[in-house]
């Protein structure tokens, strides 16, 4: 069941990032999803409970207004590095933490040497937190995402100068 919702909501996750969406909103009895361009959108959650959530329409992928050139992205373009950098990459997709907790000091900083196993963020999916590992022995270069931003399986969330 498990991996069945997962790949629903990586479905959901392409849908968004490819139609053009502003705000895309799943709700079930059980579970909601949120994906939204704006960090200020409130959290699932935080508003009080509907009875029924609303149909989102949905055009064809062939029919579908394209994004204005100024919208952002949900997904960072392709990070350039150089080449003994490694990237570690989001195992899927969720909203970024740097901290363990609202007001804790990040995991890891830039320039700080972290070894294969040491976390350096977490990402949260309907409640439950995927804990990341810098996966080589090195020095953080560059934060890719900015705190509290949902991010898609893949994506590029740290570079680390491996040693």
């Amino acid at each position: 069941m498990a991996n069945r919702i997962s790949g629903d909501i990586a479905k959901l996750a392409e849908l968004f990032a490819s139609g053009g969406f502003k705000e895309l909103r799943v709700e079930g009895s059980d579970f909601g999803v949120l994906l939204s361009n704006d960090s200020a959108a409130p959290r699932l959650g935080a508003a009080p409970a509907v009875a029924a959530a609303p149909a989102i329409p949905v055009a064809p992928a062939s029919t579908a207004a394209p994004a204005p050139a100024d919208a952002p992205s949900p997904v960072a373009a392709p990070v350039a590095t150089d080449a003994s950098w490694h990237q570690v990459c989001a195992p899927n997709l969720g909203t970024f933490y740097r901290a363990p907790k609202p007001g804790s000091a990040p995991f890891v900083e830039v320039g700080q040497r972290v070894h294969a196993e040491t976390e350096i963020c977490l990402l949260e999916v309907m409640k439950l937190f995927t804990s990341v590992k810098a996966g080589k022995a090195g020095t953080i270069r560059r934060v890719c995402v900015e705190d509290g931003v949902l991010v898609e399986g893949g994506q590029v969330l740290f570079l680390v100068e491996a040693d």
